[in-house]
C-alpha cells in the first residue's frame, strides 16, 4: 500500500467517524478474510472487511448520527446568525423580514459548513433585514445547492457585471455591431466582440452561471443606438457612460436573471482591470466613453 493510499484510507476514516460517532475498523487481525466459505454470510455475501467499532444497538448508533447532525446543523445556523449581526449596520428599518422566508432560510442554510458560503448566506440575512423582499426564496434554494466552485464562478463573473439602473439589471458587455443597412449587409460580420478570456473568465464558468440560472443562455442584444444617446454601467466603486458616435449602434450582452441579480448583490468585487481595458479598446471608436468614481 502506498503512502498515498494510507492516507486517502485514514481521510476516509475520519470522515465515517465525524459522521457517525463512531471509528471504523479492519475485521480480524490482518484485515484480510480467506476467500472460502467462512468469508461469506449466510446469503452467500461476501463479509466486509471493515465494521463500526460500537457494541451500542443500530437504533442507538442511529440516534447518535442524528444528534451529530443536529449539532452540527446548529454550529452553522449559530455562526451565520452572528456573522449576520457583525455585517448588519446601525441603520433605521421600519419592517422585519417576512416569518416564513425567515423559516425558510434557517432551514436551507442548516447544512452549510464552509466559512465562504456562510458568509453569503449572513450577507443575505443582513439584506433581507435592511430591505425586506430583497432576496426570493428561489434564489436561498440556488445558493443552497451551489458549491464553493460555482460560488468562486460568480464572483468572477460580478467582476465583469455592470449595473444598469435603467432595468435595474446587471450584465456583461461582449460588444458591438454597426447595423447594417442596406448597402452594407456584411456589416454585421464585423462585429467588434471583446475577448472575456484574457480576464481570467473561461467559458466554463459562464457555463455554469447558465446552468445554475444566474445567466440567460443566449447573448442579448441592445436596443438600436442612435447618435448622442448614452448608457451608463455601475461597477462596485466606478461607473461609464458610453456615448454612440453615430447611429444604428447595437451592444451585445449576457444578462443576469433575477436570481444572479439578487445573488451578486452578495459580492463587492472591483471592476477586472483587464475587462476595463478591453471596454476601452473596444468601444473607443464608435463610443465617448467616460469614467468616474462611485462616492
Amino acid at each position: 500500500m502506498t503512502v498515498k493510499t494510507a492516507q486517502a484510507r485514514i481521510n476516509l476514516a475520519n470522515t465515517i467517524e465525524s459522521l457517525l460517532g463512531y471509528s471504523i475498523t479492519k475485521v480480524g487481525s490482518n484485515g484480510v478474510l480467506p476467500v472460502n466459505e467462512q468469508g461469506y454470510d449466510p446469503q452467500g455475501k461476501i463479509k466486509p472487511l471493515y465494521h463500526i467499532n460500537s457494541d451500542n444497538s443500530i437504533l442507538a448508533r442511529a440516534q447518535k448520527r442524528q444528534n451529530l447532525l443536529l449539532i452540527k446543523q446548529q454550529q452553522n445556523i449559530e455562526t451565520i446568525l452572528a456573522m449576520a449581526m457583525s455585517f448588519c449596520p446601525d441603520v433605521t428599518s421600519s419592517k422585519r423580514p417576512d416569518a416564513d422566508w425567515v423559516e425558510h432560510f434557517i432551514a436551507l442554510c442548516e447544512d452549510t459548513s464552509n466559512e465562504s458560503m456562510q458568509t453569503l448566506w449572513a450577507k443575505i440575512l443582513t439584506g433581507e433585514t435592511l430591505n425586506p423582499g430583497t432576496f426570493s426564496i428561489k434564489s436561498l434554494q440556488t445558493l443552497k445547492h451551489m458549491t464553493q466552485r460555482e460560488a468562486d464562478s460568480l464572483q468572477k463573473c460580478v467582476s465583469l457585471s455592470g449595473y444598469n439602473e435603467k432595468d435595474d439589471s446587471h450584465f456583461i458587455l461582449l460588444g458591438f455591431y454597426k447595423k447594417p443597412s442596406l448597402f452594407d449587409l456584411l456589416r454585421k460580420g464585423n462585429k467588434v466582440s471583446l475577448n472575456l478570456g484574457k480576464t481570467g473568465i473561461s467559458f466554463p464558468d459562464i457555463l455554469t452561471l447558465m446552468d445554475l440560472n444566474l445567466l440567460y443562455r443566449k447573448e442579448i442584444e441592445s436596443a438600436v443606438l442612435k447618435v448622442g444617446q448614452e448608457l451608463t454601467l455601475s461597477f462596485l466603486s466606478q461607473k461609464v457612460t458610453l456615448k454612440a458616435k453615430s447611429n444604428d449602434l447595437v451592444l451585445s450582452y449576457y444578462k443576469f436573471t433575477q436570481t444572479g441579480d439578487e445573488l451578486s448583490k452578495l459580492i463587492k468585487f472591483p471592476v477586472n482591470k483587464v475587462y476595463k481595458q478591453l471596454i476601452n479598446n473596444a468601444l473607443e471608436v464608435e463610443f465617448d466613453l467616460m469614467w468616474h468614481a462611485i462616492k
